[in-house]
């Protein structure tokens, strides 16, 4: 992901906010959440869905890089349809959003069942109301730029109902509506545990919603998930993931077949797996990062440290090496080896270094992980209970043990990763396998095979950046005014005469300008005014020198002289 735009100021609503639109995702939808608040299933679903946007919301208002939520609005629907808010930024806006989830939760969980006609009326109205919003909030902060055209918005309805009923209600009553604007409309259906299974999806249902979707012209899509605040998580967390489609990510080249000359593409999208720790403002008790020895050391600096205890990593849990997925591991690894620190004695070194040997032996005999938890030295004077890092500990076959941090459940995107049943196609499969047989193949990976160009950037960059035209005194000069300063406050010499004074003011006034300080090594003042002269004249570097002084006891001008200093002063300006 490019960070050229990861800083952002949060601004307000209306203060322009398209502006601030990482390129990282140029198509970014808005969001609008229209929640049903109707009863029965919302005396369940209340406390279940208003936490996970609690956390949710937290997380979101936090986050730092690129602009995944650019806009959100929500909406209420119990006794009448209620805007509880109109679209605003989502970064830096927490107190107005928890104040809004508060709302919802004050809404009431009993009473009398609406009708599902009026009902199904109300849940029309509001997503037809927040398009017009939309449109509106768009129309008045983009003032007619063109980024305006690229940006849509997704509506999710949350419900408690039976999901198909909904979509069927939405199809009906939106067949009609203008939504040019709208990119997908997805009703979420809460489920328990004891009305799984009566509206289940048959092969007849899913053909009649397929069809009826494309009347609509847009796509609308239903997921059932269970009454959890975690399954409600993930489906707020799939906001946070880009959502362009507009192209695709990467193209993977493959050496061709023996007969084909053109290399192979495989164009593939990427999918991030968790929220870098790194864009959380927060500085955990071990720290989120891992790529210098100083992420474990303590804060203090000097002799402070000396008195620093050492971080302690508890051992939760002995994790299968089979089953610990890469993709939930983040960071640069650290290399843990037995201590050799001095202020230890011989015999409790040794002790430590057998106890060291016996971990990595038996971690690797039995083809285990260990997960580790580190927690907050202070608790947080907020209330809180502080942040807990995990990490991961993996063996290898030298005396030493890997140390990698891993994702919690806060951090983690939602990722279906399906395990496929069916075979490839018999041609792929040759095509790809006749890829592979034209690259070379290593037993064991080695680093040092690898070069990445580094050093020939790193030595153009410091040859561009350098000056072209460095100014120095040429040694000519230097030779013959050795013992005459150049600066004029640092002087001690003797003033020189008015008669050298006033050749000076002769030279500066057929130059168009008097020069009163050496030049500085500037690159542009190199290229507008050319090279330095080859020679200094020691007239020229006296003139320097007593001009620099001349506050300090020189005589005063003349008014001939003032006239021309006014002169060369006006030809400076």
């Amino acid at each position: 992901m490019s960070m050229d735009n990861r800083k952002r100021p949060a601004g307000s609503a209306n203060s322009g906010n398209l502006a601030y639109w990482s390129s990282s995702f140029p198509r970014q939808p808005a969001r609008v959440l229209i929640v049903e608040a109707l009863p029965p299933w919302w005396s369940e679903t209340c406390p279940v869905l208003c936490d996970a946007l609690d956390n949710f919301l937290s997380l979101a208002c936090s986050l730092d890089g690129p602009c995944r939520i650019p806009l959100l609005s929500l909406y209420a629907i119990s006794r009448q349809q209620e805007c509880l808010l109109p679209f605003v930024q989502v970064r830096g806006n927490l107190a107005r959003l928890r104040s809004c989830v508060e709302e919802l939760r004050t809404l009431p969980g009993e009473g009398c069942v609406r009708g599902a006609a009026r009902g199904g009326e109300l849940l029309r109205q509001a997503v037809l109301d927040s398009l017009q919003q939309f449109k509106q909030y768009i129309r008045h902060t983009s003032a007619g730029s063109q980024a305006s055209n690229n940006i849509s918005v997704e509506v999710t309805v949350v419900t408690g109902q039976p999901g198909r009923g909904v979509v069927r209600q939405l199809e009906a009553g939106l067949k009609d509506a203008d939504l040019a604007a709208l990119k997908r409309l997805l009703v979420v259906q809460i489920y328990s545990a004891a009305d799984w299974g009566q509206d289940s999806h048959s092969p007849e249902a899913t053909h009649s919603e397929t069809d009826d979707s494309l009347m609509l012209g847009t796509e609308v899509d239903l997921q059932r998930v269970e009454n959890s605040v975690f399954t409600m998580e993930t489906v707020l967390k799939a906001w946070l993931q880009e959502q362009g489609g507009d192209r695709e990510h990467l193209h993977l080249l493959l050496p061709g077949p023996p007969d084909k000359p053109n290399p192979v593409c495989v164009k593939c999208d990427m999918q991030e797996r968790l929220i870098s720790p790194a864009l959380i403002p927060l500085s955990p008790n071990l720290g989120v990062k891992t790529e210098s020895v100083r992420d474990f050391l303590p804060l203090a600096k000097g002799l402070a440290n000396q008195g620093q205890p050492p971080r302690r990593l508890k051992a939760i849990k002995t994790l299968r090496a089979d089953g610990v997925c890469e993709s939930v591991l983040y960071g640069l690894p650290l290399v843990l080896r037995p201590t050799t620190c001095w202020q230890l004695d011989w015999d409790e070194m040794e002790t430590n270094h057998n106890l060291f040997h016996a971990l990595c032996h038996t971690l690797r005999s039995r083809d285990l992980f260990l997960l580790l938890q580190v927690e907050p030295a202070q608790r947080s004077t907020a209330g809180g209970s502080g942040v807990y890092s995990h990490y991961v500990l993996q063996p290898s076959p030298s005396l030493s043990l890997l140390l990698k941090p891993v994702v919690s459940r806060e951090l983690l995107l939602p990722c279906s990763l399906t395990v496929s049943t069916q075979e490839p196609a018999p041609d792929a499969v040759h095509t790809i396998q006749a890829c592979l047989t034209q690259l070379d193949e290593e037993c064991v990976f080695n680093p040092l095979t690898l070069s990445s160009n580094l050093y020939q950037h790193l030595r153009s960059r410091g040859l561009l950046s350098q000056p072209r035209y460095p100014y120095r005194l040429q040694p000519a000069a230097a030779h013959r005014d050795q013992s005459q300063p150049l600066e004029g406050p640092k002087s001690t010499a003797s003033r020189q005469p008015r008669q050298a004074q006033n050749h000076g003011r002769q030279l500066g006034m057929n130059s168009k300008a008097r020069a009163t300080v050496a030049p500085l090594p500037s690159s542009s003042s190199s290229s507008s005014l050319g090279p330095p002269p080859a020679k200094a004249s020691r007239r020229a570097l006296t003139l320097l020198s007593s001009s620099s002084s001349g506050s300090r006891g020189a005589p005063a001008p003349t008014r001939q002289e003032q006239d021309n200093d006014e002169d060369d002063s006006m030809v400076i300006q």
